[in-house]
């Protein structure tokens, strides 16, 4: 097997008749074929061939065959975005009546889905807290389905054990899905540790420039194929231009990534001695609950690091309004460190119990720590909270 990193530069649609260097943009909705058999063939999947790009494209799958790579899949599909991934992926593999058993701590928009739309079709979702982990077998019924997590989670920054949840999920043959989007195939590949499907919002660090919005799905190929005719048939597959940007963003993922966690660690260990700060949760801090889990499964710590202001909302609300270098934004995982205040912003609706029950205390900070020198990021983040 190839080095995470040679896979990620070397791995290439075959190249055209123009013997070039580096993958050209294949800016087409459909391909043509020889002849009436070559055109049934096709379509009755007995050779591989390009149909239609909604389908596949050979940008497409050249991004989708790297990230398969890189977390030891047998296959993939890829989307427009994450959501479409996540989203795609639960209606590929659940039908009404089931159930589905997910940690507390998820995207907003997850959440939605979870509660929102697909009690609409009569499929449940119970949730378990991260410190309540070991206790995740009671929310299991005889409909459970699927065993669904992040780690790290997004934004409250807890660490759930995949070995553990692989085991769970083996036990009581569940479906385990992960979003990896935190961590990147660079620092942690869920699979070893028995995931079936590994979800992706490309969009954050596999991008990690703030460009494109892309989504993937990879994991054991009868899954995938479930999941790829669903695609196939709804439509939101990944635009072939946002797939090259992508897999060209994935040649440069591990040397990103690493200078993402060195300057993360900096700022989290900053934080944690300033005076205006209660509390910092950063998975390589050893202050962390579960700094010993994070060690065992991930290289490096992310690039995302949380910690509580004084002063609740308002403290928070201050804090961004001093803010001068760092981007006001709501993506995470860019070149450019970015700032978000979930309790005032992206989780405002929530009443203080909900925002509390997903982690998310009035005075949290989420930073997306970028590549800007770590000198920089820190006077920046010292002067707001001073």
């Amino acid at each position: 097997m190839e080095n995470f990193e040679t896979s990620a530069i070397r791995t290439q649609t075959e190249r055209s008749q123009f013997d070039e260097h580096s993958t050209p943009l294949y800016l087409t909705s459909s391909f043509i074929f020889q002849d009436a058999e070559d055109m049934r063939a096709s379509f009755a999947e007995e050779k591989p061939k390009n149909l239609y790009s909604r389908f596949s494209n050979p940008n497409v799958t050249e991004f989708t065959d790297k990230i398969a790579k890189m977390e030891g899949a047998e296959a993939g599909y890829a989307f427009a975005t994450g959501m479409a991934a996540i989203y795609s992926t639960f209606a590929a593999l659940i039908n009404a009546g089931d159930h589905i058993v997910s940690c507390q701590s998820v995207f907003g928009s997850t959440h939605t889905l979870f509660t929102k739309y697909f009690p609409k079709w009569n499929i449940e979702t119970s949730y378990f807290k991260a410190e309540d982990a070991e206790n995740v077998e009671q929310y299991i019924k005889p409909n459970t389905k699927i065993l669904y997590l992040e780690t790290p989670t997004n934004p409250a920054i807890e660490i759930l054990d995949l070995e553990f949840f692989g085991q769970i999920a083996k036990k009581h043959n569940l479906i385990f899905i992960v979003d990896n989007c935190f961590a990147t195939p660079y620092l942690q590949q869920p699979i070893k540790y028995g995931a079936d499907i590994v979800v992706h919002s490309a969009t954050k660090l596999i991008d990690g420039q703030g460009r494109v919005l892309g989504g993937i799905a990879v994991g054991k190929e009868d899954l995938i194929r479930e999941i790829y005719l669903f695609a196939r048939n709804t439509g939101p597959a990944l635009s072939p231009f946002n797939a090259w940007v992508l897999s060209k963003s994935l040649e440069t993922l591990a040397i990103r990534v690493e200078k993402h966690c060195e300057n993360a660690l900096k700022v989290a260990e900053f934080l944690e001695n300033h005076p205006n700060v209660d509390l910092v949760k950063y998975p390589f801090l050893k202050s962390h609950p579960s700094y010993e889990v994070a060690k065992k499964q991930m290289k490096l710590g992310g690039n995302i690091v949380a910690f509580e202001i004084k002063g609740g909302i308002e403290g928070g609300r201050a804090f961004l309004d001093k803010i001068q270098m760092c981007s006001l934004s709501a993506n995470l995982g860019d070149t450019r460190t970015i700032v978000t205040h979930p309790a005032s912003t992206t989780h405002s609706k929530l009443s203080d119990e909900e925002r509390n029950e997903v982690g998310i205390t009035a005075g949290l900070v989420r930073c997306s720590v970028g590549l800007e020198n770590v000198e920089d990021i820190i006077a920046d983040l010292k002067q707001a909270l001073d």
